[in-house]
């Protein structure tokens, strides 16, 4: 379900969307948008704060949204960075760069903790051996 409430305020027209921007609202959102009536001295701004997915067809017709004049805005960790790859904020190129970073990071420190785990294990006797010796003096 998709829900688009349109408000008019001054020089500005605000879109908020509300629901899943996939399937059959992708041409209802689509039909709506070209039916509106653009106005020179307005700005149009598409609010995506209440979306909770977003299929290729629904980023297809914000891209379109977007080219023919829309700011898209959006807050979430996925819908910001869909909304700065539309807004033209960082190259297709650099929004890869954070996950291989964040992913070198993790196994960067899965080794370090895993060299530490074996070095310490190395220092600690054996904990058979340490069982037996306890074990003995029970026995006399």
């Amino acid at each position: 379900m998709l829900r688009v409430t349109i408000k008019k305020e001054n020089t500005t027209e605000t879109w908020e969307l509300e629901g899943k921007l996939s399937g059959e609202w992708v041409p209802e959102l689509d039909r709506l948008w070209r039916q509106r009536t653009p106005q020179s001295d307005t700005t149009t701004e598409v609010h995506l704060k209440a979306v909770s997915y977003i299929d290729p067809a629904g980023k297809q017709l914000l891209a379109e949204m977007r080219r023919q004049g829309a700011e898209i805005k959006g807050c979430g960790c996925m819908v910001r960075a869909f909304v700065e790859e539309i807004m033209g904020k960082k190259g297709s190129a650099e929004v890869n760069v954070q996950p291989k970073k964040i992913l070198i990071l993790i196994l960067l420190t899965g080794f370090l903790l895993g060299g530490a785990s074996i070095l310490c294990a190395k220092h600690r006797p054996p904990a058979a051996l340490a069982v037996r010796q306890q074990a003995v003096p029970a026995q006399q």
